[in-house]
């Protein structure tokens, strides 16, 4: 906002004490009203403000609280926002950012905790992205604002609160849209999305205590797909598990799983694992999410049993049980030391 006095932050809460999980928190009091804005509870109508907003030079950067509430702006998102560009033959660019909150926590049950973005992926006009960390979130929010594309940034809730990644900055934003190959492996590749990549890391570091060499990748770009490197990295290891954050019927995982059988079906020795929670609305009682969500010791299992490493399944599931004691009160939150936000 500073370098590009085009750039405006509206949505509900952006102005808030709280300012979305802290991540707007001071831009009014520094930027002022007209650029930093709450909105009216109509999602939809204001989503078409910032659309038309787009379209005369402004870049908006639109923020839902939570991803279930752009789906009362979908007409505009779907209908409007990614056609404008083919629509008027390029003759409008649309600048926008819609940040979209996803993702489980303290009882935020079937309506608050969706992963829409493979809904979002599957439509054509948008680019879709999700950091997994501070600093990716960073360098790909400022990639998303310079692009003269409409970008549906996806942010996990139990992101803002990690410490910073390890990638370096200048890779990313000399790099938009890549997968970032975090760690080399001869094994198995093993993709993580948005959330999901601080798991398989967890995943990836717990099988190598048992001796596999696990190639960690971190997809970033949803829509477009880095299928280049995606590939490379299957075609050396022969084995494909994902870990999404989101549902696996017509998901990301199953795009990923469908581009990997297209381009590698002759490398593979499996076909690909998609660790994924169930098919089922979220539930909002924290016990009844411990059996919707994938655990690192249900991960481990299946990624055992599914590529035949002949793991000893009881050292897995007794080193799983050190990594992440049981927790009284029982609380759906990512480790004991987090406590919130809401």
């Amino acid at each position: 906002m500073k370098a590009d006095s085009r750039v405006i932050v509206m949505g509900l809460g952006v102005a808030d004490v709280k300012g979305v999980f802290g991540t707007t928190s001071g831009l009014q009091d520094r930027f002022g009203r007209d650029r930093v804005f709450d909105i009216p509870l109509s999602e939809n109508a204001m989503t078409g403000a910032a659309l038309g907003m787009a379209m005369m030079g402004i870049r908006p950067v639109f923020v839902h609280q939570r991803a279930d509430f752009a789906f009362t702006a979908a007409e505009q998102i779907v209908n409007q926002i990614a056609k404008t560009i083919f629509t008027t033959r390029g003759d409008y660019s649309v600048p926008i950012v819609i940040r979209m909150i996803i993702g489980r926590g303290w009882g935020q049950g079937p309506t608050h905790a969706q992963a829409p973005h493979g809904f979002f992926a599957s439509v054509p006009g948008l680019r879709v992205v999700a950091p997994s960390g501070p600093r990716d979130a960073y360098c790909m929010l400022r990639n998303a604002i310079d692009d003269s594309n409409p970008v549906i940034f996806i942010e996990h809730r139990w992101l803002h609160d990690l410490s910073e990644s390890d990638a370096g900055l200048d890779s990313i934003l000399n790099a938009p849209y890549k997968a970032a190959i975090l760690r080399s492996g001869e094994d198995l590749t093993l993709i993580g999305v948005s959330y999901g990549f601080v798991e398989a890391a967890r995943l990836a570091g717990l099988l190598g205590e048992f001796g596999l060499d696990v190639e960690l990748v971190d997809l970033r770009s949803i829509s477009p797909l880095d299928t280049e490197n995606l590939i490379r990295s299957i075609n050396k290891t022969r084995r494909l598990a994902i870990v999404d954050i989101a549902a696996p019927n017509f998901s990301v995982g199953a795009e990923l799983t469908r581009v990997t059988v297209e381009l590698a079906w002759g490398r593979l020795l499996n076909f690909p694992l998609h660790l994924a929670p169930r098919f089922a609305p979220v539930p909002s009682s924290p016990k009844l999410a411990l059996g919707h969500y994938p655990r690192l010791e249900d991960m481990a299992v299946q990624v055992n049993r599914h590529f035949g490493f002949n793991l000893n399944e009881e050292s897995l599931k007794t080193r799983c049980m050190e990594m992440n004691p049981p927790r009284t009160p029982l609380r759906d939150q990512p480790d004991l030391g987090q406590v919130g936000p809401f």
